[in-house]
């Protein structure tokens, strides 16, 4: 096994710290939790959550942090995604690639408008006016 040089090293503890920051909460106004069950793995979570924090550290969005659930119980709809931030009401994605990850954070996150398309759950409106 070759050696890392220090220069490596480093580049690897920057990496690690960043991919540490976007999973803390305290702080943050947005959580992003995905769907971690063996349903969601296997239907591309893992892809999912790449293409969040990809997307995230691109905008330096550093209000979000990112989480990891079990199974929502929507197999049917794997990848699922729960997006919860204040103003708006709690939201469940289903069928989100990293593509659709992208879409969340710039018109969800960003923007403050639902990706109609993926939506499996939300609060009626009654509710949330």
């Amino acid at each position: 096994m070759a050696k890392m040089t220090l220069e490596e090293l480093r580049k690897l503890r920057a990496g690690e710290k960043q991919a540490l920051s976007n999973r803390e909460i305290e702080g943050k106004e947005v959580q992003v939790i995905i769907g971690m069950g063996t349903c969601g793995i296997a239907a591309g979570a893992k892809e999912t959550m790449d293409g969040f924090v990809n997307t995230i550290n691109a905008n330096g969005l550093k209000n979000v942090t990112i989480r990891q659930t079990g199974c929502m119980g929507l197999c049917y709809a794997e990848p699922t995604v729960e997006v919860k931030m204040a103003g708006m009401a709690d939201t469940i994605y289903g069928n989100v690639d990293a593509e659709v990850a992208k879409k969340i954070v710039e018109h969800h996150i960003m923007n403050k408008r639902l990706v109609n398309k993926h939506i499996f759950d939300k609060p009626a409106a009654d509710i949330t006016q």
